[in-house]
């Protein structure tokens, strides 16, 4: 296995303060998450001290509101964050990424009583969020959930199950979409419920391809109670709310997708560099060297796609297709990356003692979470060519 320590990217930020943000990621990186990533994948073991050190550090709340305990970051640092995170463990930038999805309904929709309440622990105080709408009937479908929150008057009784659910049985709080009304998007909330709620179990996490240190599971709402004081926004609004964290969650799928894409592309140039046949450095030769440009002008893409959907969102202008196409893009490009570098490792490649074969189990997941990309497809055709007449 290689141990040289991969080269920074040539990264425009905006601000000193951003690239100090971006020098204190990289050597969290390098220090923390990156040695111990293959063993703790390869067991299976969650790495929630790193969580509870990335909150100490205040790499949890970028993006929000500093009143609040977030670090007012823009779109185009908090991103570029979350790619170094992933580029030394996928478990580690995925996961901050659904904890910013998690606190994103009561950041921008919230009452400034709930905010005050609630967001400076969760973005700062050492809480884990996740992130609750896929049901096992209601994947790309979301608007057909059928979790169920009845009024009982002053509470919420919430029924039913989620699925696939990022951080399930170990968060501290769960954002939770739940059918309060009439079938369709109009009919559904969202709800702010705690993590230790009665009621509230996890089923064993999924056994995964990849990011197995990451748990994903079901859970079970058994009557859990909650007050209203915990419904985020109005009745019927939690689908409006729903689509804009997913918007701002692509940014980050993509984000994440450009980091394994390079941590990929790492391995396999240092490789090639020290590798010899016929007496040369595999980096000799030509075929491999195309191989090698064409990685990395897809990582530059998509950096660049990511990056200025990013900008889009910080100006305060629509974005939603842009994110779609970033989501898509990079994602694609991530796992034609990974597969071109378990090649250009060869048989190694193919072994658990370098890290590009788990890379490319990685990297499939990106395709599918928040919106597979045939879902993202859809979204940027409407944006073209309107609603599907049928």
């Amino acid at each position: 296995m290689t141990d040289r320590a991969p080269q920074p990217v040539d990264r425009q930020l905006p601000t000193e303060e951003s690239r100090d943000l971006l020098a204190l990621v990289r050597e969290i990186a390098q220090r923390e998450i990156r040695p111990r990533a293959a063993e703790e994948e390869d067991s299976g073991r969650f790495p929630r001290e790193i969580f509870t050190l990335l909150s100490e550090a205040g790499l949890l709340g970028l993006p929000y509101d500093g009143d609040f305990g977030g670090g007012e970051q823009p779109y185009e640092v908090y991103l570029q964050v979350l790619e170094e995170l992933a580029a030394a463990r996928l478990t580690v930038g995925l996961g901050v990424s659904v904890h910013s999805l998690a606190c994103h309904g009561l950041a921008g929709y919230g009452t400034k009583e709930q905010q005050g309440a609630h967001l400076p622990a969760m973005l700062g105080g050492g809480l884990l969020g996740a992130y609750c709408l896929s049901e096992p009937a209601a994947g790309s479908d979301a608007a057909s959930l059928t979790t169920k929150a009845v009024r009982d008057g002053d509470d919420w009784v919430i029924t039913g199950t989620k699925a696939w659910i990022t951080h399930g049985g170990v968060a501290d709080f769960y954002t939770v979409l739940a059918r309060t009304g009439a079938a369709g998007p109009k009919g559904i909330t969202a709800f702010l419920v705690p993590g230790d709620a009665p009621g509230l179990t996890a089923a064993v996490p999924e056994k995964k391809m990849g990011m197995k240190g990451s748990p994903t599971a079901q859970l079970h709402f058994d009557g859990v109670r909650v007050s209203d004081a915990r419904r985020i926004g109005e009745e019927g609004q939690g689908f409006t709310i729903a689509l804009a964290a997913l918007d701002a969650g692509r940014l980050g799928i993509a984000a994440c997708a450009i980091g394994v894409a390079q941590a990929a592309l790492d391995e396999a140039v240092t490789y090639a560099l020290d590798r010899k046949q016929f007496g040369h450095p595999i980096a000799d030769f030509q075929g491999l060297r195309f191989m090698l440009a064409d990685m990395a002008t897809k990582i530059e893409a998509g950096r660049a796609l990511y990056l200025a959907a990013a900008r889009l969102r910080d100006a305060g202008k629509p974005f939603s297709r842009q994110a779609a196409m970033a989501k898509l893009f990079c994602t694609d490009a991530a796992m034609a990356v990974t597969t071109d570098a378990v090649q250009i490792l060869g048989g190694y490649g193919y072994t658990a003692d370098f890290p590009v074969e788990r890379l490319m189990r990685e990297a499939k997941v990106l395709q599918i979470v928040e919106g597979t990309n045939q879902i993202q497809r859809m979204v940027i055709a409407r944006h073209l060519a309107g609603p599907e007449t049928r």
